[in-house]
């Protein structure tokens, strides 16, 4: 088991209300994202930073999925959301040490992951491990503002935002961390409604390793 067995009242605070929070992003376009993006998960798939198991409905029924997350507070949730399901299970484990072995998963899905984690080209590192020779990395993030004037109150408010959002930074130039690892397939940007606006620039794509 990865981490810390017990978390604090700041994490388990912020797992109670980790759904609320997202509860009018969700309805304003983000669980349609989800949906589109993971009908095209396949084979053995691992999700990192699975949160409270917002994604669990849109997986395809063949597929085999492992979803890993570090925060007691938020595996707990994730564990009751998984009862009674068939070809789901849940690890706790680090994004940066999955409990898989090298060239083994077919998909890796990171959904508003990367802005977490604190070293991204670590955690990119560990997922061009796992993955299988065509394997692929399907994402949707949120990112710093390509408009200077949005990016720039991105990066005054990353500190405050950080604070508040367990550590999630709302000015990391995913793109660019993405592509020292990966080769980007297919990339659309949109934005992420019924949000603080310092999150709104999302990203949502597929990447391969760089081989």
């Amino acid at each position: 088991m990865a981490g810390k067995d017990r978390d604090g009242l700041g994490e388990r605070f912020g797992a109670a209300l980790y759904e609320p929070f997202l509860r009018r992003g969700e309805r304003l376009g983000m669980t349609g994202r989800r949906a589109e993006l993971l009908r095209r998960a396949h084979g053995q798939v691992v999700e990192i930073g699975a949160g409270t198991g917002l994604n669990v409905p849109h997986y395809p029924a063949s597929a085999r999925v492992v979803l890993t997350e570090p925060v007691p507070a938020m595996y707990r949730r994730l564990e009751k959301r998984l009862r009674g399901r068939a070809g789901v299970r849940s690890e706790r484990a680090q994004a940066d040490a999955l409990p898989m072995a090298d060239a083994s998963v077919d998909t890796v899905v990171s959904t508003l992951v990367l802005c977490t984690v604190p070293d991204v080209d670590r955690v990119l590192a560990e997922l061009v491990r796992v993955l299988r020779p065509g394997g692929r990395l399907l994402f949707c993030e949120h990112v710093r503002a390509e408009d200077p004037k949005r990016a720039r109150r991105q990066t005054r408010l990353a500190g405050p935002w950080a604070a508040f959002a367990q550590g999630c930074r709302c000015d990391r130039d995913t793109v660019a961390l993405v592509k020292q690892r990966f080769d980007i397939e297919e990339l659309s940007t949109a934005r992420w409604r019924g949000m603080p606006s310092v999150v709104h620039p999302l990203i949502i794509g597929s990447a391969t390793p760089t081989r």
